[in-house]
């Protein structure tokens, strides 16, 4: 039975979205397995962070340090080292902190190392087979990873579905001690710029019509503010469109873009790439429609069509605005 660890990932006092994702993902690796998550930071928020996670997981290690104010990959890496046992498989999410801290634990641990995990099929003699995408999620790559000195994995959010059933009380474990004093870093944090919000913050967006390359042509961009109308929801795109500076960069919906999280998310002439897919958080109902049928957002959409979106949308907005009288 593996032991498995889940680096939480908080903002403001508020476990990010990935914790409910991570879970799952152990769960899918080795059933079996415990599942321990491990917060640091430091203040009230670190508490906050602490009693939250609790409600997921079984059992919360805490790691509190003066010098986690703004938490940096440099300073954590250490610290875990020092609490990981021997044999340890550590989960994170595939963004830019997981990316940081993951390598050089791996190397600290001397563990194996998975990056961007999209899925596992179950542990066969120590041997952990998983799946990663390639060429933008064009091609699915199966990989074996042996688990005999433990693994640090990092997981593609909204890889696995977020745990629903918040219902645990795990036990809180102060882990400060056993961590260690935290290194004095050598780069230190200096602010966050947040970028401007555009005409409309589609973070905030409960419905979304989302466009890409399919779209073709700026004067095409009407059918997608027509069809968003008719439906009551914001335009939203993917990197391409902004590229093209068809619309602005406060509508980019991935991972170099605005996160968001929608209720429903209709991705029209959008492939799917794992950047892109990054951005889309709490388990949205996706529609895509997509001219090529392998695209690889059909892997996640509830409901895919495969039609060219520029027919598809007006004949879409007729029919609702058909049924709204």
């Amino acid at each position: 039975m593996a032991e498995i660890f889940a680096y939480i990932l908080h903002k403001e006092g508020k476990a990010d979205d990935t914790a409910y994702e991570l879970i799952n993902a152990a769960k899918k690796l080795d059933p079996t397995a415990t599942v321990t998550a491990v917060v640091a930071g430091s203040g009230e928020s670190l508490s906050a962070v602490c009693a939250e996670t609790a409600k997921i997981y079984p059992a919360v290690w805490k790691i509190e340090s003066d010098t986690l104010t703004y938490v940096n990959a440099e300073v954590v890496r250490p610290m875990l080292v020092n609490v990981v046992p021997k044999g340890g498989i550590v989960l994170l999410a595939h963004e830019h902190f997981g990316m940081d801290l993951a390598p050089g634990l791996s190397v600290k641990l001397d563990a194996a190392y998975l990056p961007d995990a999209v899925g596992f099929e179950g542990i066969d003699g120590g041997l952990l087979k998983a799946v990663r995408e390639e060429y933008s999620g064009m091609v699915n790559t199966h990989v074996t990873v042996d688990l005999g000195a433990g693994a640090v994995i990092t997981v593609r959010p909204g890889a696995f579905a977020a745990e629903e059933n918040a219902a645990a009380s795990g036990e809180v474990v102060d882990k400060s001690g056993d961590a260690g004093a935290a290194p004095t870093p050598k780069r230190r944090y200096l602010e966050t710029v947040v970028a401007e919000v555009g005409d409309v913050d589609i973070t905030k967006s409960e419905v979304l019509v989302s466009v890409g390359r399919g779209i073709e042509d700026e004067e095409n961009l009407e059918i997608a503010f027509d069809l968003a109308k008719a439906m009551g929801a914001d335009v939203s795109c993917s990197r391409p469109i902004v590229d093209a500076k068809w619309l602005e960069k406060s509508r980019q919906v991935g991972t170099s873009g605005k996160t968001v999280k929608p209720k429903v998310y209709m991705a029209c002439g959008i492939s799917g790439s794992f950047q892109h897919m990054g951005g889309i958080k709490g388990a949205p109902y996706i529609i895509a429609i997509n001219k090529n049928p392998k695209a690889p957002i059909f892997q996640v959409a509830d409901v895919g069509v495969v039609a060219d979106i520029l027919e598809f949308m007006p004949e879409l907005q007729e029919a609702i605005e058909e049924m709204k009288g």
